[in-house]
């Protein structure tokens, strides 16, 4: 009997069930957290969960059975120097499943698939960078003079009621 020992076929051709699986996996390492399907992430978590076993040890051996399913250098990069060492003192369970609802469209069952240490990003975080590339931004030189700021809009209506007023207080001046 061989019962358990089996995979979801995702209703898909082999070619296209292994690069949605390549895909994803590259996916949820560059961002570390990706929304999906619930039987598409149950599938790529056993995938995923066995490369970042192997990103433990960098070795050229792991490097090259873990370059066979991740094309992206970058990312094949990330996985050996920053996911593998965060991960050195975990026995497995690297990736967590969280239920998020149904799809609109089809009533697909819709879970976000992320590592377990991924942290959220916070509000200061998201600020820092972009004072920086503020700072960065402004050029050194001086040579043109500083434009002046340019004039506020107004609304249709906040025109209309100026000019109302202004009509209003020539009529009161008139009748003086």
């Amino acid at each position: 009997m061989n019962h358990k020992n089996g995979f979801n076929p995702l209703s898909r051709t082999s070619a296209h069930r292994r690069a949605m699986s390549r895909n994803m996996v590259t996916s949820l390492f560059r961002f570390e957290r990706i929304t999906t399907t619930s039987a598409k992430a149950k599938e790529v978590r056993k995938a995923a969960e066995k490369l970042i076993t192997r990103s433990k040890v960098d070795t050229v051996h792991n490097r090259r059975i873990a370059a066979k399913f991740i094309q992206d250098k970058k990312i094949l990069n990330k996985l050996f120097t920053e996911l593998g060492p965060r991960m050195k003192d975990r026995k497995g369970g690297y990736t967590r499943i969280l239920k998020i609802g149904f799809r609109q469209g089809d009533a697909a069952d819709m879970v976000i698939l992320e590592l377990v240490d991924y942290k959220l990003p916070t509000e200061e975080s998201k600020e820092k960078p972009a004072k920086a590339k503020k700072v960065e931004s402004k050029p050194e030189s001086s040579d043109k003079p500083a434009k002046k700021p340019a004039a506020k809009k107004t609304t249709a209506k906040a025109s209309a009621s100026k000019t109302k007023a202004e009509k209003a207080e020539k009529v009161a001046e008139e009748a003086k």
